[in-house]
């Protein structure tokens, strides 16, 4: 729909059109006899009509414009005015009745036909929409891509086709022509014509970046990685400062066995301010792979991830964590999830990976306080009680763990090794408490559960 003619005709058409519609009519004229009288009440009528839609009494402008119509039916403006309030009541069949008569008493009325173009959009139907338009393209040019997008929808590929191109000949390209034009050739299967011209695009342009890589993910989509990776290197010869190549160069280097331009595509990525954290994060994930069965290159890696500060999203950090994790490294995995929970902090994932890697590095009152801070959001989580209870445990307050350990196994639903470890937890508990009696009992119940596993 083109909004910028709507948003001319909501301007302008209160201000014009009761003038311009109204000439044959002299609302000034001293009524001397019943014709006179009856301007008069039309006149009252229309602009009770105008009153009630604009405070949004749609129903009561409707009676108003009928009652005009009875009086003269001549106006079209009446029969558009009554359209409009019909599709306000979402009454789209009588809002067409409306509009096609309004049309038909002023046939070249542009703001006519576009709202009637609306009304069809809305109803979905698309090849009454595609005549509406054919007669709205001549009025304005940007409603040749409605009419590419309606032929495509009335499955007139060719045509709508013919309309792209000529329209990209003549305006340059644009995201949401590509989209139609894509569309196309996805229902049709035409990849061979998809590849043509984006290949025609770049022999007319060769310094638009955007052609090379659609071209690049066509081709690395139809598995043609050498025509990619010509693609790809093309660009750079054509642009050597584009960063946005690298996306697809590194994974060509790994896989042609070039570790050392891999990785400088790798650095350029995650430098870039121009690549968004979504990728870079598939990047270092990419990278935390390659150095995991190329450990040498190990240093690159750290010295990268230090350079960047990594200052652009958690996901990175989380990659980051698990590379530690895999070497045993515990602080460093520990450090990259605080880091990433700095920027994500609602994300449950990272917090109960925190508070395992704070156990496990004996960080027992800092468990505690995340714990407690993280039960107040997601207080229905049975393993963060039984974090902080084996927390408390360890700080030799029992209590406290008691209390937290109790609370928590409620929430324990058919996890039969979790409540096993609640047990074990309270069996612990008690056992600091000096009552033995119990802490057996408990001790006995995880091992009951561990039986039936």
């Amino acid at each position: 729909m083109q909004t910028k003619v709507n948003i001319i005709i909501f301007i302008f058409g209160m201000i014009f059109f009761p003038q311009i519609s109204f000439a044959q009519v002299d609302f000034n004229k001293t009524p001397d006899d019943d014709l006179g009288n009856i301007e008069d009440k039309y006149q009252e009528y229309f602009f009770e009509a105008l009153k009630q839609k604009g405070i949004e009494n749609y129903d009561r402008s409707i009676k108003a414009l009928l009652k005009c119509i009875e009086l003269d039916d001549s106006e079209s403006v009446v029969y558009y005015e009554l359209g409009k309030n019909y599709i306000q009541l979402k009454n789209f069949g009588d809002a067409e009745k409306a509009l096609k008569k309004a049309i038909s008493k002023d046939p070249e009325n542009e703001w006519y036909l576009d709202e009637l173009y609306g009304v069809y959009y809305e109803l979905n139907d698309f090849d009454k929409a595609l005549k509406t338009v054919k007669q709205l393209v001549k009025f304005h040019p940007d409603y040749k891509e409605d009419l590419a997008s309606l032929y495509f929808r009335n499955k007139k590929y060719k045509a709508a086709l013919k309309i792209l191109d000529d329209l990209d000949r003549e305006l340059g390209g644009s995201k949401s022509r590509d989209y139609i034009r894509n569309q196309i050739y996805n229902a049709t299967g035409r990849d061979k014509d998809r590849i043509e011209n984006l290949v025609e695009r770049i022999e007319n342009n060769p310094t638009q970046e955007t052609n090379y890589l659609s071209l690049i993910y066509r081709y690395s989509e139809k598995g043609n990685t050498k025509k990619a990776y010509k693609t790809a290197t093309k660009l750079l010869q054509q642009n050597p400062s584009s960063q946005l190549v690298h996306l697809a160069l590194y994974k060509f280097y790994l896989d042609d066995n070039k570790p050392k331009k891999a990785i400088s595509s790798m650095r350029i990525v995650l430098k870039s301010n121009k690549i968004k954290p979504d990728a870079k994060a598939k990047v270092l994930n990419d990278f935390v792979k390659f150095v995991k069965n190329n450990p040498e290159y190990e240093s690159e890696l750290i010295e990268v991830t230090t350079m960047i500060a990594l200052a652009e999203g958690w996901k990175s950090h989380i990659e980051l964590a698990r590379y530690y994790l895999s070497k045993d490294n515990k602080a460093q995995a520990l450090k990259h999830y605080q880091s990433a929970y700095e920027k994500e902090s609602n994300n449950f994932d990272i917090i109960k990976n925190i508070l395992l890697l704070q156990i496990d590095l004996k960080q027992y009152q800092e468990t505690i306080t995340l714990s407690e801070e993280t039960l107040e959001i997601y207080p229905a989580q049975p393993v963060l009680y039984l974090l902080n209870g084996v927390a408390n445990n360890q700080l030799n307050r029992p209590k406290d763990a008691i209390n937290v350990l109790e609370i928590g196994i409620d929430y324990v639903i058919d996890d039969i090794k979790m409540e096993s470890d609640f047990y074990k937890q309270l069996s612990i508990a008690y056992k600091l408490n000096n009552n033995i009696t119990k802490a057996q009992t408990f001790a006995k119940k995880a091992e009951r559960l561990l039986i039936k596993q």
